[in-house]
């Protein structure tokens, strides 16, 4: 159940649902599996901690499983997070089932899912060149019922000529949101490749104000990082300027493919510079490397 349809996934629309089938089976997968890294902590219960009371300690649970729970309340919050979405035009790549953007929508429903089992308060913003939506930060059904719904609607709305603007909206939302929060970011990051700084200083921005930072980079790994397209005549286009060139792909291969591997290689050294979590996320891979990712580093905030 990992990997989806894409194209389906825009025709189905029902974002819920589909997020809470990819979650159940994610942790249907993990409690089978023999990775013992980190643990999923559902919303009705956690761990008891050495020195605490013992009055909320479930011993029921106790009796069934020979480990100390304790019984969590509604009212608690754990970790307040921020879901960022690049709408821009490049995400609508590939054209026919607008394949990054679809895969960043799902891939946040997702999160949102495993976030109110856990009861972390999450927020989610849509930017393009600025910032389009904005929530509150809740933990309640209802705010992540309405994130579900927020997400669908992206999922139908139309790519319109839309350029990217990912260092100015880190920066407002680095000064923004409260100190200590995780900013997790959905962008193939195609902004002014061959100058990063101002994206790099955005980002460092972010780890100054105290925020932990998980980057997804979302990309069509075959086309956009390996160039891998059948030897004919192509007109390629730059889905945020507009620019053409017609070429066969062999004429161009080499140039993109240096040009790539110089910005992701100096992407993947600022981000370990500033102690960013940097993941390839190829749409073409499925949702668990999402789940697993974000569990990883929210273990490591506790």
């Amino acid at each position: 159940m990992s990997k989806l349809d894409l194209g389906k996934i825009r025709e189905y629309g029902n974002v819920e649902l589909l997020a809470k089938q990819l979650v159940e089976g994610f942790i249907t997968g993990l409690h089978k599996s023999p990775f013992h890294g980190f643990s999923v902590e559902f919303a009705e219960h956690r761990l008891y901690n050495s020195g605490e009371s013992t009055r909320h300690i479930d011993w029921k649970v106790f009796g069934k499983t020979d480990r100390l729970f304790v019984k969590r309340y509604e009212e608690e919050t754990n970790l307040r997070c921020h879901i960022l979405i690049d709408t821009s035009s490049s995400m609508y790549y590939p054209e026919e089932n607008y394949g990054k953007l679809t895969f960043s929508c799902m891939a946040a429903g997702t999160l949102a899912n495993l976030m109110q089992k856990q009861r972390d308060a999450v927020s989610l913003t849509t930017f393009s060149d600025g910032i389009e939506v904005q929530t509150a930060v809740k933990s309640t059904p209802g705010h992540i019922h309405q994130i579900y719904l927020e997400l669908e609607n992206q999922l139908a709305t139309k790519p319109e000529n839309k350029g990217t603007s990912v260092a100015d909206t880190l920066h407002v939302i680095a000064d923004k949101i409260h100190k200590r929060s995780l900013v997790i970011i959905f962008s193939d990051m195609f902004e002014n490749i061959e100058d990063s700084n101002a994206l790099f200083s955005a980002l460092q921005h972010l780890k100054h104000n105290k925020h932990e930072v998980l980057l997804f980079h979302v990309t069509d790994k075959k086309t956009e990082c390996e160039f891998d397209f059948e030897e004919r005549p192509y007109e390629f286009i730059d889905l945020e300027s507009g620019n053409k060139i017609k070429a066969q792909p062999s004429q161009v291969k080499k140039h993109y493919q240096d040009a790539m591997k110089s910005f992701y290689k100096e992407l993947r050294l600022k981000c370990g510079k500033y102690k960013i979590d940097f993941i390839e996320a190829d749409i073409n891979e499925g949702f668990d490397q999402i789940m697993s990712s974000f569990l990883v580093r929210r273990s490591k905030m506790k």
